[in-house]
This record gives C-alpha cells, structure tokens and sequence, in this order.
C-alpha cells in the first residue's frame, strides 16, 4: 500500500491525492518520488486513462522539500557529487517523467504550493488554484537553487521577469496574484476546487484520446523546439490521427448530425 500518493480513478479520470497532510506533503525524504514514478508508469500502460487530477491532503498543495532532510546535506556529511547524484537519481525524475507523460494531468492547487510544490504545479498541463491557494519559489531563502527543474518550467509559463521576481526574492503570491501572473488559468472557491477539477477533466475525457495525447506532445515540444521542426511533427501526427477510427467517427457524427462516441 502507498505512503504518500492515493491512486483513484473513476471511469476514464485518475485523480492522484498527496496524502502526508501532517507534514504538507513534502516531496523529499520520504517514498513520494518514486510513488510518483509508479503512478505514471502505470497511467501510461491504462489506455483508459484520459485525465489526471493532481491535488494534496490536508491545508496544503506541497511544502516542496522536507527542510528536516535538507541537514544531511547541510551537515557536511556527504560530498557535492553525492548530492548531485542524489538529486539526478530522485527529484530530478519526476519532471522528466511528468513532462513525457502523453496524458493530460491537471494540477488542482487546494493549498501552499512552495519551492518544489511550486515547480511541480508546472509539471503539470493546466492548473486549477483554491481561493486559499498560495505560491512561493521559494528556495533563496534556504541558501539554495531550483534544483527540479524550476528554472526552466516557470519562466515558460509566466515569462522571465515575473519567475526572477519569484526566484529571487523567494516571496510568497496568492491564488489572485497567480492568475494575473497567468500561473493558474482559474481561480475558484475552496469547497468547489476538486468539482471544477472534475469538471474540466471530463470536458478533456470527452474527446478522442489519442488526438488528446498527440496534441499534448506537441505543445510540449513546441516549448523548446523550431518552428519548422514541429511543423514536421505536426504533419507525422496529423497523418496519424487521421488513420484513427476516432477521427472516422467524429466526421461521421458531424455529418450525421449525432452525438460522437469515442473508443480509443
């Protein structure tokens, strides 16, 4: 049975709940990486899974790194290329893993999401904040640096001048902040977060499945790559999508004026 990580899905959504609400939901020091990792493979290889809903026990979202762990580090106790292979060999899976996942997760911020809490709501493709929602890149404050790949995930969703502000003052934004600054696309009431999460990952679970997953790899590609470059990709995965009885279906259905029903 997991530790950290609460593993639900109803019919075509995963909800996946952080479940240490006594510690914040810290993503170190404990098993809540590699929980993570098994909670991915195992979407991948579930072709009914459409959707994922992340979100965390308890006041909050993630409190990122257990400050407590963080003393081995400190204490001088192991050399500068223990701890890079420490990093590379934990944390630094988990954006690799969220990144290349072809289903679609939404990150349903119920609380504080600070430093790696932060970073992994941009792991994820759309972001839902609480009203009680609070962000913070908070790690200049431990004498420390994004060390999960936050430098590179939150200039590209809220533009360089507003993650330097965050990354170096370590300051904390609420929900209302989050959405002028474009880091949440939404904003709702506490007791209605999880429903609106709900809500937007059936609207996602409604369409062809692999159309879904082909038009997720291409907005992430298109994050790091040439204009020309994805424009090939896009030809390869139209060619694709154009083969599948999904696609069929759809233009069937236009036609015949009815309702489509997508199998995948």
């Amino acid at each position: 049975m997991n530790d950290f990580l609460k593993y639900e899905q109803d019919g075509h959504i995963v909800t996946l709940t952080m479940n240490e609400p006594e510690r914040r939901n810290p993503l170190t020091g404990n098993t809540a990486v590699d929980e993570f990792l098994d909670a991915i493979r195992r979407i991948e290889t579930d072709r009914s899974v459409r959707a994922v809903i992340l979100t965390g026990a308890g006041t909050a979202f993630s409190s990122g790194g257990n400050v407590h762990d963080m003393e081995r580090h400190a204490s001088g106790s192991m050399s500068g290329m223990e701890i890079r292979q420490e990093y590379r060999r934990g944390i630094q899976q988990l954006p690799l893993a969220l990144f290349n996942l072809e289903v679609p997760v939404i990150a349903a911020v119920n609380g504080a999401a600070i430093g790696a809490g932060l970073d992994l709501t941009c792991m994820c493709d759309i972001r839902i904040a609480s009203e009680h929602a609070k962000f913070a890149e908070s790690f200049v404050r431990l004498g420390i640096i994004p060390g999960d790949g936050g430098a590179w995930l939150l200039p590209r969703i809220i533009g360089l001048s507003r993650a330097a502000e965050l990354t170096f003052t370590g300051r904390v934004i609420g929900a209302q902040q989050a959405l002028e600054w474009n880091l949440v696309s939404r904003v709702v009431a506490h007791d209605t977060l999880l429903a609106a999460a709900r809500a937007l990952a059936e609207d996602i679970a409604a369409n062809p499945p692999h159309a879904v997953r082909l038009a997720k790899r291409l907005l992430r590609e298109g994050m790091h790559c040439r204009l020309d470059t994805l424009l090939e990709m896009s030809a390869a995965y139209q060619a694709l999508a154009h083969q599948t009885d999904d696609h069929r279906e759809a233009v069937s259905a236009f036609i015949d004026k009815r309702h489509p029903s997508f199998n995948g």
